[in-house]
């Protein structure tokens, strides 16, 4: 099925193509082997429904001032909190000529060391570097994990199944699936030092509640001592009369 998607000239860079966002374009570059790289905006919804359909293994033929270039679509980058696309990147290719790019790896059937020993299957390789001709890229690589019956037991790039369209470049001994032990975790109780008691210094704002009702204040003040009063002054007695001599 042939893929084709109008995409027009841009100018607008930097932080004006928000403009060409509310506008409903996804903005985007053109680049590759002898070929002068170019800025251009596609119809955001035209973009998604290819994309759907050829993701970044399949040829898309861009329909751009009545030439039409066939590429890959290559880092799609998306908002990290809405999801919408902020920009493509599109590669020129050669039609003729093999290239290398990743495909994904596609997991199928059932393992027994999974289904029936408890085994927990591991993917170590979410794609493959492929070697072949732009309209010979598979969309997937199949791994079949029907084969593993023991938990121990793996899969690499040397047992997967050959193919006359294309070559995988991975080194043979790479490891794509195993499958490993589940084991459970042991928690071990941590112990925890005793609290040290909390001294507050500082008086308490008016109307704040204590941790529990009724409690005690922190820090007990011992009520001021009382200064004594003032004692009225004695008074002295009287001089004694003195002896009339004689």
């Amino acid at each position: 099925m042939k893929v084709n998607l109008q995409v027009q000239p841009r100018t607008v860079v930097g932080k004006k193509v928000k403009k060409l966002r509310r506008e409903g374009l996804v903005p985007g570059s053109i680049y590759g082997p002898e070929f002068k790289s170019q800025s251009v905006s596609v119809n955001y919804k035209d973009f998604t429904h290819a994309y759907k359909i050829v993701r970044e293994t399949g040829v898309v033929y861009l329909n751009l001032d009545k030439n039409e270039l066939p590429v890959l679509i290559k880092n799609v980058q998306h908002h990290p909190v809405s999801d919408i696309i902020l920009h493509v990147d599109f590669r020129k290719i050669d039609l003729k000529k093999k290239i290398q790019t990743h495909v994904p790896v596609k997991v199928i059937g059932q393992s027994e060391a999974v289904a029936q020993k408890g085994g927990i299957l591991l993917t170590l390789s979410n794609t493959l570097l492929v070697e072949s001709l732009p309209q010979d890229i598979p969309p997937f690589i199949e791994v079949d994990i029907s084969r593993l019956k023991e938990i121990g037991q793996e899969i690499k790039v040397a047992d997967l199944k050959k193919s006359e369209k294309y070559e995988i470049k991975d080194p043979s001994d790479k490891v794509v699936v195993s499958i490993v032990e589940h084991k459970e975790e042991s928690v071990t109780p941590e112990t925890v030092p005793p609290a040290t008691p909390e001294v507050i210094t500082a008086k308490p704002e008016e109307g704040a509640v204590t941790e529990e009702e009724g409690a005690k204040p922190a820090v007990e003040t011992k009520p001021a001592e009382e200064t004594p009063k003032p004692q009225p002054p004695q008074k002295s007695p009287p001089p004694k009369p003195q002896e009339r001599k004689k």
